[in-house]
């Protein structure tokens, strides 16, 4: 597919966020998927999990058409048109009927590589929404980078915060303790850690 957006990293972790989430997942449910990016991941993901109904977002009104070109080449009927969403903002998603207004809530939120590369507040936002949306024993699943008291850190990381903090002063790989102590605050719980390739993490969220 050379005419759609591509990201390598996306195309390397899928199979292994792919695992993980195939043994933290139910056999069946809706899944809303934050910073879809390039839509790399909601193809992957619903055609091997094809009783999730899969919603892909973006707060990049940009990056919409190439996810719904994607998703329309997939053809797949448990896939739907991304949505602009901003995780800052109090109403999600961004434009059409907010999701309180259908009364839909999900069985899984799904976030990979965004709360590192965004200001702090979308982490907040993150977990607030998170906090609204999901249904009774729903999960907030997260995916990337963590620096972690007591573990020692990655040079990779160090140098890849730095780049980060370097392109964006806002930005920067966030601790463990600190995205853990933001959920709390609205009522969910760091269930669990899965290590994963690349010196990345796959966090569980859920209320206790």
């Amino acid at each position: 597919m050379p005419d759609l957006p591509h990201s390598p990293a996306a195309e390397r972790n899928k199979q292994p966020i792919l695992d993980a989430l195939s043994g933290i997942l139910g056999e069946q449910g809706a899944m809303l998927e934050i910073a879809s990016g390039t839509g790399q991941h909601a193809v992957w993901f619903a055609t091997a999990l094809s009783k999730w109904t899969w919603q892909p977002t973006d707060a990049d009104a940009r990056a919409l058409p190439g996810i719904a070109a994607r998703i329309e080449q997939a053809a797949l009927p448990n896939l739907r048109a991304p949505l602009l969403l901003d995780v800052t903002a109090p109403r999600w998603p961004s434009q059409g009927f907010a999701f309180a207004e259908g009364g839909e809530k999900f069985d899984a939120i799904y976030c990979a590589n965004m709360i590192h590369i965004a200001p702090w507040a979308a982490c907040v936002g993150l977990m607030q929404g998170a906090a609204r949306h999901l249904r009774p024993g729903g999960v907030l699943v997260t995916y990337g980078p963590y620096f972690e008291d007591g573990v020692a850190t990655a040079p990779s990381n160090l140098a890849f915060d730095e780049d980060l903090r370097g392109r964006n002063a806002a930005w920067g790989i966030r601790r463990i303790e600190d995205v853990a102590a933001q959920a709390q605050r609205v009522g969910l719980v760091l269930r669990e850690r899965y290590v994963m390739p690349a010196n990345n993490l796959l966090l569980v969220f859920g209320r206790p």
